[in-house]
């Protein structure tokens, strides 16, 4: 029922940008918070960036200044924007959909971003 894809992955060089987008299905869109997680080889998943329903966004420090979170309510998309990429970038993206007080949690099936130096 519930739907996150993604897409915009792919492999780039150190410096150079990618826009991932992420669609969703299943829910209403403009009553969830949407995030951006990513999980490199034998390491955790971890937090890249946030965005609420009011566009109140938050990312974590090692993307702040190069990673913008947004997101098109009359569309069902999340987006983000990548500058300045760098080799520690590299790892599977995923998309993510909570709702009021986490009581749904819902993921893409991610989307992979390599960077070569």
């Amino acid at each position: 029922q519930v739907q996150l894809v993604e897409s915009g992955g792919g492999l780039v060089q150190a410096g150079g940008s990618l826009r991932l987008s992420c669609a969703a299905s299943g829910i209403v869109f403009s009553a969830y918070t949407m995030g951006w997680y990513r999980q490199a080889p034998g390491k955790q998943r971890e937090l890249v960036a946030t965005i609420t329903n009011f566009g109140s966004s938050n990312s974590a420090d090692s993307v702040k200044g190069r990673f913008t979170i947004s997101r098109d309510n009359a569309k069902n998309t999340v987006y983000l924007q990548m500058n300045s990429l760098k080799p520690e970038d590299t790892a599977v993206y995923y998309c993510n959909a909570r709702s009021i007080a986490s009581t749904y949690v819902y993921w893409g099936q991610g989307t992979q971003v390599t960077v070569s130096a």
